[in-house]
C-alpha cells in the first residue's frame, strides 16, 4: 500500500526566509513553556512536576553532548529503535496513499516521553557537572503527580489510561512519518518554481523555501500572514535519515511543543476542526 518515498516535490513558493528567521525569537518568547505542562521541573505547576532540578529545558535539550542522531535541536533523551512501534500503516487501509517512513525525525523525540515506556527524568547530560552518560541515566528525584505511580516510575505509563501516553501502538493515530499530499507531485517538474501538483488533490499545496541551503516546508492556515512560515502554519518536516528532501508530516507538523496558547499545544485554535483542513481539503 506505500509507496517509495523519494527526492523530488511540490514546491509553491521561494520567499518569506528572512522575516521567517526575524519571527522565531519573537514566536519563543512568547511560547512560555514555563507556564506549560511540559515544565517538568520543581517549578512546574502541570499535571507532573519533578523535585530533582529546577530546570526546565533539560528534560528535553542539552547544550551539550546531545544525541545528534536525533532531527530536534540538542536533544537529551534515549531515542527507541524505531521498530518499537506498530504504524498506522499496519492497517493496511486503502485510503492511505502516501508513503510511510519509518517512525523518526521530531516524531521519534516526541515518544520518547509520549510512548511511556521510561521514566521522563532519564537523560543524557543531566544537570550538573559529571553527569553525562550517552546512554541515558535517571537523575534522582521524587515525582510529584500521576507520574509517581507509573510503571515505570515518572514515565507517562500512568495506571489509569491517559491519552498523554500514546504507547508504541501508533495505529489509532493520525499517521506519522507519512508523505505529506498522497505520496508525491504528479509533473516531472515536481520541485521546481510552482512546479508539480499533489498525487492527492485533496490535499492543500505546501510551500516550500530554502534555509542555509535546507529545504523547508510548511502549509498556511487561516491565522498570520500567507506564504510566511510561521509557528501557527502546519510545519512539515524533511527526512535527513532517509535522505528525503521532501516534506512529511510528523507529531510537531500539528504540535508546537512550547506553547499551550490552544488545548493539546495544537499550533492552532481547531474550531471548525480548523486544524484538520488546514491540510486536507475534504
Amino acid at each position: 500500500m506505500t509507496r517509495k518515498i523519494g527526492n523530488t516535490w511540490l514546491r509553491r513558493g521561494l520567499f518569506g526566509v528572512l522575516a521567517a528567521t526575524g519571527l522565531l525569537t519573537a514566536q519563543t518568547a512568547m511560547g512560555a513553556i514555563a507556564n506549560t505542562k511540559h515544565n517538568l521541573g520543581s517549578t512546574g505547576t502541570g499535571t507532573n512536576s519533578f523535585d530533582g532540578t529546577e530546570a526546565i529545558c533539560v528534560f528535553c535539550h542539552t547544550p551539550h553532548g546531545a544525541d545528534n542522531s536525533a532531527s530536534v535541536p540538542l536533544w537529551n533523551r534515549v531515542l527507541s529503535d524505531p521498530a518499537t512501534y506498530t504504524t498506522y500503516a499496519s492497517l493496511g487501509t486503502s485510503t492511505l496513499d502516501g508513503g510511510v517512513a519509518p517512525v523518526g525525525s521530531v516524531s521519534i523525540a516526541c515518544l520518547s516521553c509520549h510512548d511511556g515506556t521510561q521514566a521522563m527524568n532519564v537523560m543524557i547530560n543531566a544537570p550538573g557537572s559529571g553527569n553525562y552518560n550517552p546512554a541515558g541515566a535517571t537523575l534522582p528525584g521524587t515525582w510529584t503527580g500521576p507520574a509517581a505511580t507509573a510503571t515505570p516510575v515518572g514515565s507517562l505509563n500512568y495506571a489509569t489510561a491517559s491519552i498523554v501516553n500514546i504507547g508504541t501502538d501508533l495505529s489509532n493515530d493520525h499517521p506519522v512519518g507519512i508523505q505529506y499530499g498522497g505520496g508525491g507531485a504528479t509533473s516531472a517538474d515536481a520541485d521546481g518554481p510552482f512546479g508539480g501538483t499533489l498525487a492527492d488533490p485533496d490535499f492543500v499545496p505546501p510551500y516550500k523555501a530554502t534555509i542555509n541551503g535546507n529545504p523547508v516546508w510548511w502549509v498556511d492556515t487561516s491565522v498570520g500572514t500567507t506564504g510566511l512560515r510561521e509557528k501557527t502554519d502546519m510545519q512539515l518536516y524533511t527526512r535527513a535519515d532517509l535522505g528525503a528532501t521532501e516534506p512529511f508530516v510528523e507529531c510537531a507538523s500539528c504540535h508546537n511543543p512550547h506553547t499551550d496558547v490552544n488545548p493539546t499545544f495544537l499550533r492552532i485554535q481547531n474550531t471548525g476542526s480548523a486544524v484538520c483542513l488546514a491540510c486536507h481539503t475534504k
